[in-house]
């Protein structure tokens, strides 16, 4: 098997992982919260870091990784800047309507490819932007409802969307820059968000509920969902870097899209939540969106390895023409001009 067969058949597992582990937390989520009542998202998101962290320590000492070491100030700050960006994402839950807050969700995208493409010069072709507009407006139209619009959520919602968009492009420039995988900063950076969000959940979660976190009522269903959150958790987080490092930060948004149809369809057939013509339509445009994008991602990653390979291609036709002279110490072909050698892509990615 080739390289980049294998870095596609990784990105594949990373994929499915990410879908798989994201839709059975959201499942698991809304059973703690809904039915047996335990609200408190931000500090249940520390545990759920805490519980990663202690996982990967036990994955190193069984030797699974190796333990890379890199500059503390990039990871401590990588860290506290993600724990921040979920605090305000529930903010910007708790003081805006849920419409307004998928709609802040949705603003991810957009936000993350002006980014990318002011300070990265990443460019993005017509046919990908294209693809991305089906895409939000198809999840635009199965989950924006209302939009109650009001200045502090409004601002919260600016700062997260900010702010989840930079620790996002921040997972794969980091990867690349230094050269750690998903598992290795995964695993430096989880304390700095675990301590980041233990600290400050209990304080947002008594603001959006009124209630205390260690004055609830731990009935032994209640710790075994809690338990079996953060378990899924270790997946959740592990899938997160490692879509992101494999593919980029806008790829990891547009499968947070394909989540949230797939947990709209679950908890329809399993959960009974009420369901309409209009998201059932909502769903079938994103599902569009989301086949273009990826159909669009593949043919350019193509091109690019088509166009990788032709210098290759080339210099090797170049070693076997017997038209080959030697001329003054220097290699040179037929017609006098000396043959230049191959220029090799590193980019992995899917284009996005």
């Amino acid at each position: 098997m080739s390289e980049s067969q294998r870095f596609q058949l990784g990105t594949v597992g990373a994929l499915s992982l990410s879908v798989v582990s994201s839709v059975s937390i959201v499942i698991c989520n809304k059973a703690l919260i809904s039915t047996l009542g335990f609200t408190f998202a931000t500090t249940l998101t520390s545990w759920h870091l805490l519980v990663t962290f202690c996982s990967l320590h036990v994955a190193l000492w069984m030797k699974l990784f190796e333990h890379k070491p890199f500059d503390p100030r990039a990871v401590m700050g990588f860290g506290i800047l993600n724990g921040i960006s979920i605090g305000l994402l529930n903010l910007s839950l708790g003081f805006n309507s849920v419409g307004f807050y998928q709609m802040t969700k949705l603003a991810i995208i957009p936000c993350t490819v002006l980014l990318e493409t002011l300070f990265f010069m990443k460019k993005f072709s017509r046919s990908i932007q294209f693809s991305l507009i089906i895409l939000l407006f198809g999840v635009g139209i199965a989950t924006v409802t209302d939009l109650q619009l009001n200045a502090l959520g409004s601002f919260l919602s600016l700062l997260a969307v900010i702010t989840t968009c930079v620790a996002q492009i921040m997972t794969n420039a980091i990867q690349k820059k230094f050269k750690v995988s998903s598992t290795q900063l995964l695993y430096q950076s989880c304390p700095y968000q675990a301590i980041t969000l233990f600290i400050v959940g209990p304080f947002l979660d008594g603001l959006l509920t009124n209630r205390n976190v260690f004055a609830f009522k731990y009935t032994p269903q209640v710790l075994f969902f809690i338990v079996l959150s953060c378990l899924i958790a270790v997946s959740v987080n592990f899938s997160t870097f490692l879509v992101i490092g494999k593919t980029s930060p806008v790829t990891y948004q547009v499968l947070g899209h394909l989540k949230t149809c797939l947990v709209l369809a679950f908890g329809y057939v399993l959960l009974h939540d009420p369901f309409s013509w209009r998201n059932i339509l909502g769903i079938l445009v994103a599902v569009v969106g989301m086949v273009l994008y990826s159909y669009c991602c593949s043919l350019e990653s193509q091109q690019k390895a088509n166009e990788a390979s032709a210098p290759l291609s080339q210099a090797k036709e170049s070693e076997s023409d017997p038209l080959l002279s030697v001329e003054n110490g220097a290699t040179i072909l037929g017609d006098g001009v000396v043959p230049k050698a191959p220029t090799w892509n590193s980019n992995k990615d899917l284009h996005a």
